[in-house]
């Protein structure tokens, strides 16, 4: 039985729906915990049968017509996974009959100094040749990386029968949550993109996610977070059903991949110095509401307060930074997500989209309106399915066929959702804007904006396909990939073990020496954020936008004085980027100075007017 205390201090976080779809067989028997996506459950049954036949497993196909088909085809695929990961942990620890040379890849790969890695190299030095008694060991010591699934809250759309919407436990989330929670899986569920009261509260239902009589939580609960007040909001609600949030994963507003969900200013140094500051609160203010409903709902009380870690992802890109979350802000791990785009051993991603990453610069990362959700959304520019979307356009046939309807929201020109994506919306938007009469430089913006959105659930789910030479024809082959503003440090291909060395500070894979400080770089990336909203709403405000750009500023300047502050204090901690972080906070200090001078003027002449 394989230890439960993960080795390491990284994770690596969900990416798009394919890329990180197996990652757990790629990497959890090397004690490496990562993230899928599973709502998307044609992908699921199509990448089930890729590894059932790989690894000579039996398969039997989930159709559309199987009752409960969204469900169950999640719950398979996350079972082969699970069976998959074990046995590759079997078969590494029964290896060191024939030497040492494949567990050693476990040891090459832990955090420097690792005592784990310490007790082993006692072992190795001994040369015990009792086979037996170093398997035990390795068992007792070894864990398994966490096999975690990811579900977008919001994601959760009805789904019809002909036009007869079917009950709320078919929507995509809902079945995602069910086949998760009848999985066999011991992992974490991560929530993300907010609250979705409803689907909380048909969590309640499954019994793994509650405290067994030992305390023991089957499937754990982490909730992506933006600040302190979202957590507690979100950690009461769960508590008050008698569900344990077991992790905060604080995630940068706008240094980050996928889309990019804005705070009003409030930069990440400052919301981890609150998480600090506040956690004991947290922690024992959610416990007493959690033990209270527990007893109410006559299930066990844990005896002890369980758990609860703190961890950050976005915009992390050295191991200075990685050490300084972990030391300065007491984070128990931290996310490296879009860096892993480049390292086939975990991740999987085309050839050509990888080039693709590899080359872009900063000028080529931006944020896009391309998601049908109406959230922005990091993109590169280039991308075949990028390509796709105007050339579809260009010929008069704009949007998608939206085969898989899973963000079917807008019911502007119809009774059902469709997605704003689609060519049906997309054809009934351009009709009405020519029928507007607007001035050609007004049109040609509206028009933008109409065909800007990409069909995301084929687009971020087509990689893998391509890959595995899997059938393809619903998704096409064109890509689309979100990578983070961090995308612009790395280039090349790398190894699991360049990677991961890199994270731990033990080699350097930056293709640059002027890479900014991860704070500053959200900084600037809040900055050009705040002044686009300025300069698309100027010359008049209306009462509500003003209010927005008030608290925005105010936040930002909270945020750079803390900074000031920090840096000077750590400056032994950030040794190696203190200097020209200490030089960029002030360059941004002088275009925020601008931006708010702007501003100003601005409200002076609406005043005045």
């Amino acid at each position: 039985m394989a230890n439960s205390k993960s080795p390491h201090t990284f994770h690596i976080p969900v990416m798009g729906l394919s890329y990180t779809i197996d990652s757990p067989i790629k990497v959890a028997h090397l004690g490496i915990s990562s993230v899928m996506s599973i709502f998307e459950h044609n992908l699921v049954e199509k990448m089930r049968k890729f590894y059932a036949d790989k690894f000579n497993k039996p398969y039997e196909a989930i159709t559309t017509k199987t009752e409960d088909f969204r469900a169950k085809r999640i719950t398979a695929y996350l079972n082969l996974v699970n069976e998959i990961v074990h046995e590759k942990y079997d078969a590494l620890i029964a290896s060191v009959a024939d030497g040492y040379n494949e567990i050693g890849k476990y040891f090459e790969l832990l955090p420097t100094a690792s005592e784990l890695t310490k007790q082993w190299d006692r072992i190795v030095k001994n040369n015990s040749d009792n086979i037996k008694e170093i398997k035990n060991w390795l068992y007792e010591n070894l864990s398994i990386g966490s096999i975690d699934v990811n579900i977008m809250t919001k994601v959760d759309g009805p789904n019809y029968k002909g036009k007869k919407q079917l009950p709320i436990e078919q929507n995509d989330a809902h079945a995602a949550i069910r086949g998760y929670a009848k999985s066999e899986l011991e992992s974490s569920l991560i929530l993300s993109a907010g609250m979705n009261p409803r689907l909380f509260t048909y969590m309640e239902n499954f019994s793994d996610f509650y405290p067994d009589a030992e305390g023991k939580i089957k499937k754990k609960i982490i909730i992506k977070v933006s600040d302190y007040r979202s957590a507690i909001i979100q950690g009461k609600f769960f508590a008050k059903k008698g569900l344990w949030v077991s992790e905060y994963r604080i995630e940068s507003g706008l240094n980050c991949g996928g889309h990019a969900f804005a705070s009003d200013g409030f930069l990440l140094g400052p919301i981890l110095e609150e998480f600090k500051k506040d956690r004991v609160t947290l922690h024992k203010t959610t416990y007493e509401i959690f033990k209270t409903a527990l007893e109410r709902k006559g299930r066990p009380v844990p005896e002890e307060i369980p758990e609860l870690k703190i961890t950050a992802q976005g915009g992390v890109g050295t191991g200075e930074e990685h050490k300084f979350l972990l030391n300065n802000y007491n984070i128990d791990s931290v996310g490296w997500g879009t860096p892993f785009l480049l390292v086939p051993e975990a991740t999987t991603i085309d050839e050509e989209t990888m080039q693709l990453l590899s080359d872009a610069t900063e000028d080529d990362l931006y944020l896009s309106d391309a998601s049908p959700l109406g959230v922005p959304f990091n993109n590169v520019r280039g991308s075949s399915k990028d390509i796709e979307r105007i050339e579809l356009a260009e010929e008069g046939k704009p949007g998608s066929p939206c085969p898989k309807k899973y963000l079917t929201f807008n019911t502007e020109f119809t009774d059902i959702p469709i997605c704003t994506a689609s060519s049906q919306y997309i054809n009934l938007k351009l009709e009405q804007l020519k029928n507007e009469n607007l001035p050609k430089e007004e049109f040609d913006r509206e028009y933008e904006k109409v065909i800007a959105k990409e069909c995301l659930c084929n687009g971020l789910s087509s990689s893998a396909l391509v890959v595995n030479n899997l059938d393809y024809k619903m998704e096409g082959e064109a890509v689309s990939v979100c990578p983070g503003p961090n995308m612009a440090y790395y280039s090349g291909k790398f190894s699991l073990k360049q990677m991961v060395d890199h994270i731990y500070d033990r080699a350097n894979i930056l293709n640059t020496t002027n890479r900014p400080n991860m704070f500053i770089k959200e900084l600037k990336l809040y900055l050009d954020f705040l002044k686009k909203k300025i300069d698309d709403a100027a010359p008049s405000f209306t009462e509500k936008q003003i209010k927005y750009f008030d608290t925005f500023t105010d936040n930002l300047t909270s945020g750079i004085e803390y900074y000031k502050k920090m840096f000077d204090e750590q400056k032994e901690a950030l040794k190696n980027s203190y200097e020209s972080a200490l030089n960029d906070l002030s360059d941004m200090q002088k275009y925020f100075n601008e931006i708010v001078g702007n501003l100003s003027s601005f409200k002076h002449n609406l005043e005045a007017g």
